[in-house]
């Protein structure tokens, strides 16, 4: 399933939606987390106008997000002038897996207006990271990856920064769902770190979201500027920068995860 076709599958039925999760979107146990938000998101648009653009997306992975059909329910919070915020939850039965607060808000005047600038890439390395069934999460075959800087996965590594170049395997627009799915990309950089295959998951995501429109990007060549930011009792802190095919400053990601080793 294409990940175009995990976003209409996403259908109202009464004060719930339901959305299909398909194995090859799996991430271990559970689906991939950048696409339990986009499916989380697909239903807080139909509480929120299309002219008021995402800007930020609070998550937490609760519980692991089986393959197969899911309940989204979400809600309205608040709704103020500029801003409305609108709760959402991926849940089966009674069970509740995925938890997600979205903060969308309308421009307003300001005299600030300035962006970060992509900086270069000081490394002659580009590896691709190809997709081998049964050795990489599933979901991987989606996309089209080349580390341009850090260490792969398991590889014994020292380094805690990472850049990677990234392209998703589909056809259509880029919209917000597609900025979930390209900002949770990475792995975790500790298991760079490690020598051997050691399972990790996420716990929180943060993701800010810095322009208004994703249409013109394309979907392919994005990038991906990752930092491990610390780790410490099996936990670790990771940061991730966002940019679009030609520079374009696109997101700004935080994520709490736990690595099992």
């Amino acid at each position: 399933m294409r990940f175009s076709e995990a976003m209409q599958s996403v259908t109202r039925h009464g004060d719930s939606w339901q959305a299909t999760v398909s194995e090859d979107w799996l991430q271990g146990r559970s689906a991939f987390g950048g696409m339990q938000a986009a499916l989380a998101l697909r239903a807080m648009r139909e509480l929120v106008s299309a002219d008021i653009p995402l800007r930020s997306l609070q998550t937490t992975f609760v519980a692991p997000v089986p393959e197969g059909q899911i309940t989204i329910h979400a809600r309205c919070l608040r709704e103020g002038r500029s801003a409305v915020q609108i709760e959402a939850s991926l849940c089966d039965g009674d069970q509740t897996l995925c938890r997600l607060v979205g903060v969308f808000g309308s421009a307003r005047p300001s005299v600030l207006n300035f962006q970060p600038e992509q900086p270069a890439v000081e490394s002659k390395v580009s590896r691709e990271l190809r997709y081998v069934e049964g050795q990489m999460p599933a979901f991987t075959q989606h996309f089209h990856a080349r580390w341009l800087r850090g260490d792969l996965p398991f590889t014994g590594g020292r380094q805690r920064d990472s850049t990677l170049q990234i392209s998703l395997r589909d056809e259509g627009v880029p919209d917000e769902t597609h900025v979930l799915a390209f900002a949770d990309f990475i792995p975790p950089i500790a298991l760079g770190m490690f020598d051997k295959p050691t399972p990790g998951s996420s716990l929180t995501w943060m993701i800010e979201l810095l322009r208004d429109r994703y249409d013109e990007l394309g979907l392919d060549d994005w990038r991906v500027d990752a930092e491990l930011i610390a780790a410490r009792d099996g936990y670790t802190n990771q940061g991730v920068m966002l940019w679009g095919p030609r520079g374009e400053p696109v997101a700004l990601s935080r994520q709490s995860m736990v690595v099992f080793g």
